[in-house]
């Protein structure tokens, strides 16, 4: 083999330079002058296409209502609690902590909400089912403990309503009940 010359190599790595630099910048430009590709179909929301599904949510203003209807059930019996509403998905709306609710009663109330609406049942008829299945209470994000409530409109569930902070979860689920009765006030 030959032994290449300085200018020789000079020349030869700044040849190769300027072609990758111009195979680069080409491909870079052409990436972004490159048109969007259009979907493909568009897909109409109408109750009539198979492929979509219609639910029903609670608003923030019924939320809210429900939520406050409990938190005032609770304060006529001088309890301090925390009441959380969740929507069909077990995604929090809000969650109030009323005046001296216990630290832990702010989690424990989302807890039961988000059960109650998992099961579409009270949170109290869901501990009986640990009898027959304990590791129920294994599953992420539940409490099985009295306090929760769902929202049912035509028997489905819409909602959960969680009350943590009384001192039995039979009252803290008095009080969810009483968010529940609001809404169909």
């Amino acid at each position: 083999m030959k032994k290449m010359t300085m200018r020789t190599r000079v020349l030869t790595g700044a040849v190769a330079a300027a072609a990758l630099g111009a195979g680069t910048f080409g491909a870079m430009s052409a990436n972004a002058s490159a048109p969007a590709a259009a979907p493909a179909t568009t897909v109409k929301a109408d109750t009539a296409n198979r492929n979509l599904q219609q639910t029903t949510h609670l608003t923030l203003d019924a939320a809210t209502k429900a939520a406050q209807a409990s938190l005032d059930a609770a304060k006529k019996e001088n309890q301090r609690v925390a009441v959380s509403v969740v929507d069909r998905n077990g995604n929090t709306i809000l969650t109030l902590r009323g005046d001296g609710a216990g630290p832990q009663a702010y989690e424990s109330a989302v807890k039961k909400a988000y059960t109650a609406v998992s099961w579409n049942a009270p949170t109290s008829e869901l501990t009986k089912r640990l009898a027959q299945a304990p590791t129920l209470k294994d599953i992420p994000g539940t409490l099985f403990l009295a306090g929760g409530a769902p929202v049912q409109v035509k028997g489905a569930p819409v909602a959960g309503i969680g009350v943590a902070g009384a001192p039995s979860g039979d009252l803290d689920e008095k009080f969810a009940q009483a968010g529940v009765a609001a809404l169909a006030k």
